[in-house]
C-alpha cells in the first residue's frame, strides 16, 4: 500500500486510461437503463496539479499538459472528437486553459452518472480512503468502500443494474499482479458476463505483457480490445516505456474512436524514440 497516485496524476498513463474511459461511460449514458460503475484501485478522485507532491515529479507536464494550456499545439479533429468527453471533465474542474486539478478515474465517473446509475469506489491505502470519502461524502450514488480490490470484485458482481463498467487498474506493487489481474478478469467474466471490463497495466518489459496475454487467452474472450501505447522503445525495462488496456465487451464504437486518437497519442506524448501505438481485437 506504498502507491500513491497523487505523484502521477495526469501523466501520459492518466491520459490514455482516462479517455478511453470517459469514451466507455459516454456510450452506457446512451440507453436509459441504469447503469452501475465498479472502480477497484479508485486513489482520490482529484489531485491537486499545484502541489507538493506532484510538483515532486511533474509528469503530468508530458502527459495532459501537453494537451491543455495555452503552449499546447491545436489537436486535429478525429482526435479532438475522441479527446472531448474526457477533456471537458478536465476543463470542468479548472479556468479556461490553466491546470491545477486533475480528475482520477472516481471524479471521470462522477461527472458521467445520472441520477439513478450509481458508482463504487474502491481505495485500500488509510490516507486515499479518507480522502476519497470525504470529497464524495455528499453524493448518494456514490458508495466508497476499503476493501482488497480482489474480494471487492467477489463483493459487488454481478451489479444489481445488469449492466455497467469494471475498472480494474492495480498500482503493480507486487511483482505477482499480472497473475492477479488475469485471474480477477476470469472471476469477474463468471459473475459479470455482459459488463465491461477495463483492465490497465504498465509496459515496462514486453516480455511480461506477452505472459499476461497468454494467461488471458484461454479465456476465450470473444469481444476484446487491446488498446497500448508506448512513449518510447522499451529498451529499459525499468522505465515506464509506455501503458494498455484490455477492455472486454467494449462499446462497439471504441475501436472506430482510438483508431484515431491512438496515433495522435503516440506523436504528441512521445517521450522518446521508438514512441508507437497497438490497437487490436475483435471487436
Amino acid at each position: 500500500m506504498n502507491y500513491r497516485h497523487i505523484y502521477h496524476a495526469g501523466n501520459f498513463a492518466d491520459v490514455v486510461k482516462h479517455a478511453i474511459l470517459a469514451l466507455c461511460l459516454e456510450h452506457l449514458k446512451l440507453k436509459d437503463a441504469p447503469f452501475r460503475v465498479v472502480d477497484t484501485h479508485a486513489g482520490i478522485g482529484r489531485y491537486d496539479l499545484a502541489g507538493v507532491e506532484a510538483g515532486k515529479t511533474l509528469e503530468f507536464s508530458d502527459g495532459i499538459g501537453r494537451l491543455i494550456g495555452v503552449d499546447a499545439a491545436p489537436i486535429p479533429p478525429a482526435a479532438a472528437d475522441a479527446l472531448a468527453p474526457y477533456l471537458e471533465i478536465v476543463r470542468k474542474l479548472n479556468a479556461e486553459e490553466s491546470l491545477s486539478l486533475y480528475p482520477g478515474s472516481p471524479e471521470i465517473a462522477v461527472q458521467a452518472l445520472r441520477r439513478n446509475d450509481r458508482l463504487v469506489v474502491n481505495e485500500l491505502h488509510p490516507a486515499d480512503h479518507a480522502t476519497l470519502a470525504a470529497t464524495y461524502a455528499g453524493d448518494r450514488r456514490v458508495k466508497i468502500m476499503a476493501l482488497d480490490a480482489w474480494t471487492a470484485l467477489k463483493a459487488l458482481l454481478p451489479p444489481p443494474e445488469r449492466r455497467g463498467l469494471v475498472l480494474i487498474d492495480p498500482p503493480f506493487e507486487d511483482r505477482a499482479e499480472f497473475e492477479k489481474l488475469a485471474a480477477g478478469l476470469a472471476d469477474a467474466r463468471k459473475r459479470f458476463a455482459t459488463g465491461t471490463m477495463m483492465l490497465w497495466y504498465p509496459v515496462k518489459d514486453p516480455a511480461t505483457v506477452a505472459a499476461f496475454y497468454r494467461a488471458i487467452g484461454g479465456l476465450a474472450l470473444d469481444k476484446t480490445l487491446r488498446a497500448e501505447l508506448l512513449v518510447r522503445a522499451p529498451s529499459d525495462v525499468s522505465k515506464l516505456n509506455g501503458c494498455g488496456l484490455f477492455i472486454v465487451n467494449p462499446p462497439w464504437t471504441l475501436k472506430d474512436k482510438l483508431a484515431a486518437l491512438l496515433p495522435f497519442l503516440a506523436e504528441r506524448l512521445a517521450k522518446g524514440a521508438g514512441a508507437e501505438y497497438r490497437l487490436e481485437g475483435s471487436a
